[in-house]
């Protein structure tokens, strides 16, 4: 698989016809955010021809706007001046810091213990599940210029999650029996050849009987099918689905599909028929950006075609407060508007889909809509998931604002006297 990152990006999008003046900007904003696409999504996927506005393009290439312009600014005076690359590392690591590079307490709350040990590669925020990040998946076969998991991509150590031993990941399920599934993500777990995969998900079978379903966080179906159709291990992959489907475990293949586009291909089409083979089943998710898929249309084709090929449509969510999320993100007013539009536009197989859903620091806050309450306009939440089990499902009200982006912007119903944040835990 050929790959195009930093000077070789730069080139491939020079040889695609793209102007000096944004081969600049992608020069700068490359320096502080990481970007990688393959041969797959380079030529497959990307309508060369409607550059720079192609959804595809406007995923996984740089735009000046994904940094605060100050940030621009800054990057683009040290490279216009030959600045030495000691110099341009250390001001694009100061400019990360910036950019909020792990959201939602991830590193303060989420990380669970071990016989005193810090497990930096695990995250234990709900109680049934756990997420890993083994030390050997943490990339992508492309990156999304949305991804809320940059920060495991600049090469900075001290930003990455990462586990090496699997060991100690059945250690810690052997001391929480409350954790019925293993979530593997990164990064992309399949980016990892299949017997380093085995290394992690066999013990799970073997160790941890109270483990019933495995889930696999991917984009792989989207940017590089082959790893489970033609690849070089491609048959051994669709073996280990079957084993852990024969062993009694719900496999899941969580799906990141972003645009309608990635499910068009004969490729991704034969990968999906596939891994349904294995019994394994395959759900789709996504957050709901700017420029890539601000359309309701774009999402009804999306989960209709989802259910036609038998994924279920899962999760539709609000972009993260990190990264690029300047460039990327929208009002939560306009994601209500376009979540609503897009459901009326599908039969009920496809309104499994939730949304929009902000995955925020005490857990997955759905808003279901908007009402009066004590009369002011209000919007309607709850707790989907929560770092409190008895939080989930619990209605709650915020007020109307047309401008807010994010659970924190979100603020209380000054007539009404409700409270925001709902709880007296979540204002400790």
């Amino acid at each position: 698989m050929k790959h195009y990152a930093n000077e070789r990006l730069a080139q491939l999008a020079q040889d695609r016809g793209m102007p000096g003046e944004y081969i600049r900007d992608l020069r700068v904003v490359g320096s502080v955010l990481p970007f990688k696409v393959n041969e797959y999504v380079a030529d497959e996927l990307i309508d060369w021809s409607a550059a720079p506005d192609d959804p595809i393009f406007r995923l996984t290439f740089p735009h000046r706007d994904m940094l605060p312009a100050d940030v621009f600014d800054r990057m683009a005076a040290l490279l216009d001046a030959g600045a030495p690359r000691d110099e341009l590392r250390r001001a694009a690591a100061a400019a990360q810091l910036e950019l909020n590079p792990h959201p939602g307490d991830q590193l303060e709350a989420n990380v669970p213990t071990l016989d005193g040990r810090r497990l930096d590669g695990l995250q234990h925020k709900y109680a049934e599940t756990v997420l890993v990040f083994p030390s050997q998946g943490q990339t992508c076969h492309s990156y999304c210029g949305y991804c809320f998991r940059w920060a495991q991509f600049v090469s900075r150590a001290e930003l990455r999650q990462a586990l090496r031993d699997p060991a100690d990941l059945t250690g810690y399920l052997g001391g929480h029996p409350e954790v019925t599934d293993v979530l593997f993500t990164g990064g992309d777990p399949m980016i990892m050849r299949t017997e380093v995969l085995r290394r992690w998900a066999e013990p799970l079978l073997e160790e941890t009987p109270s483990v019933r379903t495995l889930r696999f966080g991917t984009k792989a179906l989207a940017y590089w099918p082959a790893r489970f159709t033609t690849g070089p291990d491609a048959d051994d992959l669709m073996r280990l689905f079957e084993s852990a489907v024969a062993a009694g475990r719900h496999v899941a293949v969580m799906a990141h599909f972003s645009h309608p586009r990635e499910l068009e291909t004969e490729q991704v089409r034969t990968a999906i028929a596939r891994i349904h083979a294995t019994g394994a089943v395959i759900r789709a998710q996504a957050p709901l950006v700017a420029h890539v898929n601000d359309d309701a249309s774009a999402w009804s084709r999306m989960w209709q075609t989802q259910v036609e090929l038998g994924i279920t449509p899962y999760y539709m969510f609000v972009e993260r407060d990190t990264g690029a999320r300047n460039y990327f993100g929208l009002p939560l007013v306009r994601a209500l508007e376009i979540y609503n539009e897009a459901v009326r536009g599908v039969s009920g197989l496809a309104r499994t889909a939730r949304g929009p859903v902000m995955s925020a620091g005490p857990g997955k806050v759905m808003i279901h809509g908007t009402a009066e309450v004590g009369g002011e306009k209000a919007f309607v939440l709850s707790f989907l998931q929560a770092r409190r089990p008895e939080w989930v499902g619990r209605p709650f009200f915020a007020a109307y604002d047309e401008h807010a982006q994010w659970y924190d912007e979100l603020k209380p119903l000054s007539a009404s006297g409700a409270s925001f944040p709902p709880f007296p835990e979540l204002a400790a």
